[in-house]
């Protein structure tokens, strides 16, 4: 089956490239006589006759529990072609195809049949022919290092993720992608063995159905810049369902710490430096029940180490929620019996690690565990591989997930600067920001700006280090003013490998985050997202020289800015800068000099 090819403001993006799938149902066919029906072809979609075409249109507005926005735009116009098989096996097939003004979204639809046939899928057909000269990031696993290639010279048989960001030879931006993934498995991106130019999609493994159902939606996000990529990703919470959580207010974003050492005081400790620097909850990571990988361990039993009941109930004082490590082999074990445990506990979430996810058997598994944790308001974050796909908006408990090769890895600053405009593409992404840890590859600075580029409604603080390693550096008011969650984003400039600058409002208050790559770079911010007429604090934090006395070298500068201006910076190899952008009254603006345009 070909389709007609996908054009961008007048410039061909996807050329005519082939859709469909593949389907084997013969076993069953037999087994209830009904192999004579079915005319033997090819290719499963070869008989495939159009019926019909009925169309529709939507414009609204919805708003997200939480989310990178508080008012999410969906607009597209849609169209609906069904399909017959022609033979007497009474198959159809739909294509739902929608356009929005950021790209192209469609999927396959498989009716009720009539005789209960199942449907067992081998193969996704689908694929995108690209013009020559496209090059593509690509990334072999989830929390793999990047590499730009052109098609061509891309490995055999190697599979690659999504989203796949693809920039054209015109300077034009595109990235496929996926959303509504939640009853099917792992899809990804291969090379065509026999047309050049050509992306086809990889199935992890066969998945059987039963109809009516619908395939996971296909992503073709268009744009004039790679920054436009990232704005325009609200067209993977639009492919999701509505919210089904009748109540949220149980569900809270915020701040969380890692307690390093699993032990009562150290918890305490760590719920006490929470509290003074605005964090909200603290996570007993891996062990704390045991040997995580080990099925005999019992995740309903604390180590003696851990007065659990004592933690939550502190915690509770101070306002402070506890979130604890759940390892594949216990949530497979024990869900149905440790969800109401911790419930019980006072457990405000769980974060699920090494998880399976990528064969239909365990994407429904996990997905269905995330609507288990929402029975006894736990709130989750999934771990390692997993990567989102919209799902958050139809079960806000799942808060985060990580998929992203992060700080636990220690990445460099240009692998930082790439992630933006592909991975996050996708959704939110636990990057578990570190600060003081020496093995880091990045500046100080660099780490607080993380913290806006990479948005995570629950945001992992301090991911290494303890309450004893900060000695007062005043920038880490930066970190304890920051919300996870925001009003508005928009991308201010980047390009993978090179920078990326985000800025995310908050009410009346903007955060900016800028990053550089190894090499550094001069970056300018234009202010003109603020609000005209309007004098502005400006806190800004950038890496210093050794006039800094501080352990973290972070230069903090305080200026007035309104929407007239543009700050300019140089920023160091790896580095970055971080801005808290607050409107100031005009009986305070004689505390502060106004920025007069140098280079900071």
């Amino acid at each position: 089956m070909d389709t007609n090819e996908v054009n961008y403001k007048n410039e061909p993006i996807i050329l005519d490239s082939r859709m469909g799938i593949e389907m084997e149902n013969s076993e069953w066919e037999s087994a209830i006589a009904y192999s004579s029906k079915v005319k033997a072809v090819n290719s499963w979609c070869d008989n495939l006759i159009q019926q019909g075409v009925v169309l529709e249109n939507k414009e609204q507005q919805w708003k997200p529990v939480y989310g990178e926005r508080s008012l999410v735009n969906e607009a597209y116009h849609g169209a609906v072609i069904s399909f017959l098989k022609d033979d007497k096996s009474n198959y159809k097939m739909d294509i739902e195809v929608r356009v929005f003004n950021e790209g192209v979204a469609f999927r396959y639809i498989f009716p009720m049949h009539p005789d209960a046939l199942f449907n067992s899928i081998t193969e996704d057909k689908t694929e995108y022919t690209v013009p020559e000269g496209t090059k593509a990031w690509c990334a072999r696993w989830a929390q793999a290092p990047y590499k730009e290639l052109a098609i061509s010279d891309w490995e055999t048989a190697a599979t690659y993720e999504r989203a796949l960001t693809l920039h054209l030879p015109s300077g034009k931006w595109a990235a496929l992608t996926d959303a509504d993934t939640d009853n099917w498995c792992l899809t990804n991106f291969v090379r065509s063995e026999t047309k050049v130019n050509t992306i086809a999609t990889n199935m992890y493994s066969r998945t059987d159905m039963v109809t009516p159902y619908a395939t996971p939606w296909k992503i073709i996000l268009l744009a004039e810049t790679a920054g436009e990529l990232l704005e325009n990703n609200d067209i993977v919470l639009n492919l999701n369902s509505s919210c089904e959580i009748a109540d949220t207010n149980w569900i809270k974003p915020g701040k969380i710490m890692r307690s390093t050492v699993l032990g009562t005081q150290e918890a305490m400790e760590c719920i006490d430096f929470c509290e003074q620097h605005n964090m909200q909850y603290i996570l007993f990571d891996w062990k704390w029940y045991g040997p995580a990988f080990d099925y005999a361990s019992d995740a309903t039993k604390v180590i003696p180490e851990i007065d659990m009941r004592k933690v939550v109930a502190y915690g509770k004082s101070k306002n402070i929620g506890v979130w604890l490590y759940v390892n594949h082999h216990a949530l497979e074990k024990q869900a149905s019996e440790l969800f109401p445990t911790l419930e019980e506990w006072g457990i405000a979430g769980v974060k699920f690690g090494f998880v399976q996810f990528k064969t239909h058997r365990w994407a429904t598994w996990v997905h269905d565990l995330v609507k288990l944790a929402a029975r006894y308001h736990l709130m989750v974050n999934i771990h390692d591989e997993f990567r989102p796909s919209g799902f958050s908006r139809t079960y806000p408990n799942l808060l985060t997930q990580e998929g992203i090769c992060g700080n636990e890895e220690f990445p460099d600053a240009t692998h930082n600067t790439i992630l933006p405009f592909t991975r996050m593409i996708n959704g939110a992404a636990d990057y578990t920001i570190c600060y003081y840890d020496k093995r880091l590859k990045t500046t100080h600075a660099h780490q607080l700006a993380a913290s806006v580029i990479f948005y995570s409604p629950l945001m992992t603080l301090f991911w290494y280090d303890r309450p004893s390693f900060y000695s007062g550096e005043k920038e880490v008011e930066f970190f304890e003013t920051l919300p996870t969650v925001f009003d508005d984003t928009k991308v201010i400039s980047g390009e993978p490998g090179k920078s990326a600058i985000i800025a995310r409002r908050s009410a009346d208050e903007w955060f900016v985050g800028g990053i550089t790559n190894n090499k550094g770079s001069d970056e300018t911010v234009k202010l003109n997202f603020l609000e005209k007429g309007k004098e502005y604090l400006a806190r800004i934090y950038t890496d210093g020289d050794v006039d800094i006395k501080s352990k973290t070298s972070v230069r903090c500068t305080y200026v007035r800015i309104d929407s007239s201006q543009t700050l300019h910076f140089k920023l160091k190899p790896s580095g970055g800068v971080a801005i808290h952008i607050l409107p100031l009254l005009k009986s305070e603006w004689g505390k502060y000099t106004k920025y007069k345009g140098r280079t900071i």
